[in-house]
């Protein structure tokens, strides 16, 4: 799986306090029912990112299957509570 990577999309998560690396974990180690289609051409990822935090995290496949990461950001309380719901079995 590659990924691309431009300043802009590295600065984004980093607002969010993610690092560009733990995005890509996060989407490398997606489980069902995840990635899940937000919107036309989104896909959206939860799952753990360093010391076991819950983050969300959404990109875009480019023409090459590359993913452009344009989004992450750690869960909401009540999101950690609805995906554990979720996933819970």
């Amino acid at each position: 799986m590659d990924f691309r990577w431009i300043a802009w999309n590295r600065d984004h998560v980093g607002e969010h306090g993610v690092h560009w690396r733990e995005a890509e974990s996060v989407v490398r180690q997606a489980k069902p029912p995840f990635p899940e289609q937000v919107g036309e051409d989104k896909l959206l990822v939860v799952g753990q990112g360093r010391g076991g935090r819950l983050l969300q995290v959404i990109y875009v496949l480019d023409a090459d299957d590359t993913v452009f990461v344009i989004h992450a950001r750690p869960l909401t309380d009540r999101e950690k509570r609805r995906y554990r719901r979720r996933t819970k079995g």
